[in-house]
């Protein structure tokens, strides 16, 4: 299959990311937006479901990387040594192919950028437990399917509750800024990158 331009594959690492990339694609309109995620949360999962897009001739696919999951050994290494290999592009002319893929962190996981629609914080999270309990002060919150498919699109429902989306970013960003200049290795989202990279590819 020939290269599709304008299209972007997002892979999250579970259903979080699926509904919530799925609420986006009226936000993203010059842009098709697939969301997809493997079957199980593994480096090797995912790096068939990259394989896939490739084949279907993506032209970008975006990982979003749940980092409290790559906190400890092995799984660091073997996240970094799974970055390097998509490190260049994917390129096959013969075939029509060209792939941009990227990986977007967030630590500990994507609720972070949840929270970021609300307000800022670079407060050292123990587990996951205690964000979602944060995010549920701003905003009721549930890390489920049904919760997902009830409030009608993960983004609006986070703005009709006072959230907004360009928060997020700014927030997103700052965190960056923060963990860049204090070397800090927690409590931090690439999703405002991401964002911005989404809207780069939409003219």
């Amino acid at each position: 299959m020939g290269r599709l331009r304008n299209t972007a594959l997002i892979l999250g690492e579970g259903p979080t990311e699926f509904y919530y990339f799925k609420s986006l694609c009226d936000v993203f309109k010059g842009l098709t937006i697939k969301p997809d995620y493997p079957k199980h949360t593994n480096i090797k999962d995912l790096d068939a479901k990259i394989a896939e897009g490739v084949a279907m001739g993506f032209s970008h696919i975006f990982c979003i990387i749940d980092m409290d999951t790559k906190d400890k050994e092995p799984e660091r290494s073997q996240y970094d040594r799974f970055k390097k290999k998509y490190a260049q592009p994917i390129n096959k002319p013969k075939k029509g192919i060209y792939c941009v893929v990227k990986f977007f962190e967030t630590h500990r996981c994507t609720e972070l950028f949840f929270l970021y629609y609300f307000r800022y914080t670079s407060r050292m999270y123990t587990d996951q437990e205690q964000l979602l309990k944060d995010l549920n002060q701003n905003v009721e919150y549930r890390k489920t399917a049904e919760f997902f498919i009830k409030c009608k699109g993960l983004h609006s429902y986070f703005e009709r509750n006072g959230g907004s989306l360009a928060t997020a970013i700014a927030n997103s960003n700052h965190s960056m800024d923060e963990k860049l200049a204090s070397g800090r290795d927690y409590t931090y989202s690439e999703l405002g990158s991401l964002m911005e990279k989404l809207k780069g590819l939409e003219g």
